[in-house]
């Protein structure tokens, strides 16, 4: 059902259309396709307010799922693409770039609890250099793959020692320092997340 206005026969301008499956849509149109700014609600409660070009998310927009989390940024092709920020309903925040859906390039990813990882993303994990602190004042400092740490990282107490050494899938190979600390995986020294 549409109620707007027409031109040559085609919704164009300003109109409302509500599907058969009860998704509602408020906004611009040309050429029967949504184009331009519009809002549209579905029946779960999912809300997005935002650009469209010839029928699809295009531009800048924000994204309100049901379960209280949001996206406010770019999209491209229905896709959450380009810069934008995004809030789970838990309290995690991601502010960085994506790449269809996943966060891909550099960001940073903050946790309700204090966590912060600030760097590369690939195909939505760490992958690439990156800052991964705790709030105690932990921090690791180096190389990632696959959401791991792996490679060569710079570890740094809370006391304030700092460290080298090699990870691997996560755990601390070897120190490549001559400090006094245990050899081995010593879970301390992982992030596990």
């Amino acid at each position: 059902m549409y109620n707007g206005t027409w031109v040559n026969n085609e919704r164009s301008g300003n109109g409302v259309a509500v599907s058969e499956e009860g998704t509602f849509y408020t906004g611009e149109w040309s050429l029967n396709l949504r184009h331009g700014n519009g809002t549209e609600k579905w029946t779960d409660g999912a809300v997005y307010q935002g650009e469209y070009l010839e029928g699809k998310k295009v531009g800048r927009g924000v994204f309100r799922w049901a379960d209280g989390s949001t996206y406010e940024g770019e999209f491209n092709e229905n896709m959450i693409q380009g810069k934008g920020i995004y809030k789970w309903a838990d309290g995690r925040v991601y502010d960085g770039l994506w790449k269809q859906n996943k966060m891909e390039g550099e960001g940073v990813f903050i946790w309700e609890d204090g966590r912060r990882y600030e760097g590369q993303y690939l195909d939505d994990k760490k992958h690439g250099h990156g800052k991964f602190s705790w709030p105690d004042g932990r921090l690791y400092d180096g190389k990632w793959y696959d959401g791991r740490q792996h490679g060569v990282g710079t570890y740094t107490a809370a006391d304030g020692r700092t460290r080298q050494g090699e990870w691997a899938e996560g755990k601390r190979v070897k120190w490549l320092d001559s400090g006094n600390s245990t050899q081995g995986g010593d879970s301390k020294y992982s992030s596990r997340v």
